[in-house]
């Protein structure tokens, strides 16, 4: 597992520039409006939303797992602990097909936990974001 970490940035290209030498590494994924860093340490998944004027630099967080039984105990452990959740099977977003859950936190900060089953060639519904700047 590694946490994530999803930005919304002015300029892509110069968003990807900058992380490539903090962190040391090579873009992961870059396409149109998109990209993302698969930083082994700290083990970090920092994903990056082209989206000029977002009124929030933050766009969620989330835990990529690499098991399918880890997002299957994150939906128990939300559901046992009463905590709002959105389950979504095999949907497209950020140019990948994933099983994740969504949850907010009481401030309303979203959170994913999910699993990559493999690389799409379209980002996903709905698009890179909407007015609040969230990805969908």
């Amino acid at each position: 597992m590694r946490l994530q970490l999803a930005l919304n940035v002015e300029n892509l290209d110069e968003a990807v520039e900058y992380y490539s030498k903090l962190f040391g590494t090579e873009v992961n994924k870059h396409k149109p409006g998109y990209a993302n860093f698969a930083i082994e340490e700290p083990p970090l998944k920092l994903v990056l939303f082209e989206y000029p004027g977002a009124t929030e630099r933050l766009n969620h967080l989330g835990v990529e797992t690499f098991e399918q039984d880890d997002v299957d105990a994150a939906i128990e452990r939300f559901t046992e602990a009463d905590i709002k959740a959105e389950e979504e099977n095999e949907s497209t977003c950020c140019f990948a097909k994933q099983n994740k859950v969504w949850s907010r936190d009481p401030q309303g900060m979203r959170w994913e936990w999910y699993r990559v089953l493999e690389d799409s060639e379209t980002f996903g519904a709905g698009g890179f974001g909407d007015e609040a700047g969230e990805a969908r």
